[in-house]
Order: C-alpha cells, then structure tokens, then sequence
C-alpha cells in the first residue's frame, strides 16, 4: 500500500458574532488549524462534532461551518456533537444549578436541524482499503424514535464489513466511547466529583451494546472528542483515541498521561498499521469575546450584546 494519510479534528466551536456570545479566538484558531491541515495534504477529513459554538440554536452556524468545510481542497465527514444537536439524555436532574440539563437532550427537532445542513449523521464508506463509519452518539440511550432505527444501522455494519472487506475499520463519534476502561460502572450525574465522567462518555449499557458492534465489525480505530482533552487508550485489541479540542483546552488533569494543549491528529495508513502524529496549532489566538460560557439558561442568552444584528433563534 502507498502510505497516505486523513486528519481527524473536533471540537472546532466555530461561532457567529450574530450570536448572544462569541469568541472570535476560537474560530481565529480554527482558521490556523485549516491552515495547518491543508498544508499536510491528506486525502480526508474527519471533523468530529462540535462544529459550531451553538449550532442547535443556530443555522446560520452550522451553515458557515459547512460553507468553510466544502472549500477545502479534500472531502470531508462530520459527524455531530452535542453542541450541534443537543446532550445525551439525563433522566433527572444533575447537581449543577447553573444549568438545566434535562433541558438540553438531544431532540428529534435539533437532529433534523443538523441533518438539514449536513445530510445524515450516520454514514459508512471506504476510501483505499479503509472503512470509516460515523454515527451521532447523543441519540444512543436518549428513547426518541431514531434511537433504534440507529441500532438497526450499527449492528449491519458488521455484515457491510464482511461483505465488503477492508484492510482497516475507523469509527467515529463524538463522545468517548469510555473514560478509564470499557466496563466501567455508571457514573453519577448527581455528584459533582462523577459529573464530568458522566458527561462526556455514554452510559454502561450503550457502552457494552456499542463495544460488541465494534468488535463484530472489526474496528481498528475508534474516535471521539467532546473531552477537549487528548488522550489514547488500547481496549480488546482496539485503539481509542480521544482527540483534542482547537477551540479551548479542557480536563488536562483527568488522566497523567492527558494532554489538553490544542491541535488535531494526522493519522498515516500503512500496511503496518495507522501511524498516530498530534499536530499542535502552530500558534493559538487571545483574542477575547462577550457572553457567557458552557451552558447558559435561556433568559441569559442576550443578544442586545451581539456584534452584528439578526441573531434571534428564531429567524433561523
């Protein structure tokens, strides 16, 4: 096999001065990082959710992110993150007072949404003799009408890959697929030392369903963000690797071996494997913005302190 090699990146939190909060520092460090990536050259990219800062709420964000992706000089694939379509689904409430999280599951609505813009968030094909596979893992766990439908999709990718064969098999989703090992207990959502656990990896049950599709459909390499933190782990002869964040770094103390600085991940396919290069961003903005962080409640979403006019929710 000639080596070639696709780029995985995540978390991009690309954002709109429309908006009732944006930092331009986050969409000028995407811009270093596309620079970056075009340079390298890679056959694809992989973007891994989290493209937009709030593209749930907002079109028009999710519009410009795809509008920027489409001129690159290579194909891309985009799976959504929860920034994009919503939370896992949380069935009571967390021990976080600053946000409702119960409020911010997944949607059927806010899936559409996404899928309006990019075209669906489940997709499977091969380019020279590897296979990529992503999925929106928000919808796992969440009980809406498409949660199943995807079951169905991911439990078939394990005859699509016996009927058409591959010398690799890469996943990609958004979460990680676990925080210190595959059957690692429920975490608590109502504790606020397990909070974080709980939120950036599914649940256990999604978490066993999801290890035996990847086994059956002979994953080499599975991909994840969200965590904003890089981090590899070897689980039943799988390689897990969650990829930084380019927008801000997160959870750098989770792990020893975590690192939180900001950049993506080259991968080079060979026939001895898939060679893992982190490529940090050549240099990283300070520029600062306005609004709130994280999660706010829907009355502190003020656009009377928006840069430019037009950003309602509701003009789409």
């Amino acid at each position: 096999m000639q080596p070639w090699s696709f780029v995985h990146v995540t978390d991009i939190h690309i954002g709109s001065p429309r908006s009732f909060r944006f930092n331009p520092g986050y969409n000028e460090n995407w811009l270093i990082a596309r620079a970056q990536i075009v340079e390298l050259a890679p056959d694809l990219l992989l973007v891994g959710g989290d493209v937009a800062r709030d593209g749930n709420i907002h079109t028009y964000e999710l519009e410009a992110v795809r509008e920027d992706l489409g001129g690159l000089p290579f194909p891309y694939h985009v799976v959504p993150g929860n920034m994009d379509t919503g939370n896992k689904h949380i069935y009571r409430p967390s021990f976080r007072t600053d946000r409702d999280d119960r409020a911010l599951n997944i949607t059927s609505a806010q899936l559409r949404h996404f899928e309006a813009v990019f075209g669906s968030s489940s997709w499977s094909f091969v380019h020279k003799q590897v296979r990529f596979s992503g999925f929106c893992d928000m919808i796992l766990g969440s009980g809406l009408p498409e949660e199943e439908p995807l079951w169905r999709w991911l439990e078939a990718q394990a005859e699509l890959a016996a009927a058409e064969p591959s010398q690799y098999h890469v996943w990609m989703m958004h979460s990680a697929a676990f925080i210190e090992r595959p059957d690692e207990p429920d975490w608590d959502p109502g504790q606020a030392d397990t909070y974080h656990d709980w939120y950036f990896a599914p649940d256990l049950a999604v978490r066993r369903r999801l290890m035996e599709i990847f086994r059956a459909s002979g994953a080499d390499l599975v991909l994840s963000g969200h965590v904003h933190c890089r981090k590899r782990h070897l689980a039943g002869g799988i390689q897990f690797d969650i990829s930084p964040s380019t927008a801000f770094p997160q959870w750098g103390h989770r792990w020893p071996d975590g690192d939180d600085t900001l950049g993506f991940v080259r991968y080079t396919v060979t026939d001895a494997g898939l060679e893992y290069d982190f490529v940090p961003l050549a240099r990283t903005s300070d520029t600062k913005g306005y609004g709130p962080s994280g999660h706010p409640l829907p009355h502190l979403r003020d656009y009377s302190i928006a840069d430019e006019t037009g950003g309602d929710p509701q003009a789409g």
